[in-house]
């Protein structure tokens, strides 16, 4: 006989198509504000409310519901600064080697280069990992769309961030394996992206950019009309 598995009644407000239009322009209308910002003040930021966007990134789907992700935490100033200086050792290798000439070149209007301070400066660096697998006494088991649950916990992850009037950076200074030795994690994690949090510094300013309009991004498909 094959077990059943539990299910509960979902239940939530139905909107007007009306009110469905309002929140939803008023929504993109706030996410658009949101900004990739690399200057960060080191204000204190409770420890509470980075528990609550790590809370609200962990209600993303994933394969099978097997939640592969696992967010640390980190405001010790050592730890930051190992981690500043393992990231500016590869970083400094992207920039004079690995990177192509069209890559630095697109990369010029964003003015970066190897030196990170905001990773010693923001108050917190929030480490997601990505759970490859699970050990289970000692035996591995399977974890399904990884990349694709961690990523869509990361946008959420992002937005909570916003929601809550802080700033983040999203900063993947590939290869990462420092982060692993570093943090102490576990062989079935891999280290998928560093996002320091906090607020802005004073006058900080951003590059003036554009975000593609709808209709390069979107593809609308029609009815046919049957001949």
């Amino acid at each position: 006989m094959e077990k059943e598995h539990a299910f509960i009644p979902y239940k939530r407000k139905i909107y007007s198509e009306e009110e469905m239009l309002r929140r939803s322009r008023e929504f993109f209308e706030w996410a658009n504000k949101r900004r990739t910002v690399r200057e960060f003040s080191d204000k204190h930021v409770p420890k509470e409310i980075l528990e609550n966007i790590i809370k609200t990134a962990s209600t993303a789907p994933s394969g099978a519901h097997k939640q592969p992700w696992s967010f640390c935490l980190v405001s010790d100033p050592e730890l930051k600064k190992q981690i500043r200086e393992g990231a500016e050792k590869e970083e400094h290798e992207n920039y004079h080697g690995r990177m192509s000439e069209q890559w630095l070149q697109d990369l010029m209007p964003f003015e970066t280069n190897e030196i990170k301070p905001f990773l010693e400066i923001a108050p917190w660096q929030i480490v997601v990992f990505k759970r490859v697998y699970e050990l289970d006494n000692q035996e591995k088991r399977n974890n399904y769309y990884v990349n694709e649950s961690v990523g869509i916990a990361c946008g959420m992850l992002l937005l909570a961030i916003h929601n809550a009037g802080l700033i983040a950076l999203t900063h993947t200074p590939s290869p990462m394996k420092f982060l692993t030795t570093i943090l102490g994690r576990p062989e079935n994690e891999r280290p998928f992206l560093l996002v320091p949090v906090g607020y802005p510094a004073e006058s900080v300013k951003v590059p003036d950019l554009k975000r593609k309009p709808l209709d390069k991004i979107l593809t609308f498909y029609r009815i046919l009309k049957k001949l």
